[in-house]
């Protein structure tokens, strides 16, 4: 059995976190923490595809490739022209 890497997207909500995969959209969890949905996250996810495998569907592979940029802290302030209204 091979292992497979997805990549997971956990946001703050109202009352606590949510997560998905890009790659395995229809599969989600919630938790009060983040470590707490990333747990849901992977067991929702292995429910999902045992359900996929029960009725015959492909098990789709991790394609989504994640990373960050950085930027300044301060962002400088942008002048935006004045149009002329009519």
């Amino acid at each position: 059995m091979s292992t497979r890497r997805y990549p997971v997207v956990i946001e703050q909500t109202a009352t606590g976190y949510s997560a998905y995969s890009p790659d395995v959209l229809s599969c989600i969890a919630t938790g009060d923490s983040e470590e707490d949905t990333r747990c849901n996250f992977q067991d929702a996810l292995l429910a999902h595809f045992e359900v996929m495998r029960e009725i015959g569907e492909e098990i789709p592979e991790p394609r989504t490739s994640v990373d960050y940029v950085e930027i300044a802290a301060r962002l400088p302030t942008l002048k935006l022209p004045v149009l002329d209204q009519y």
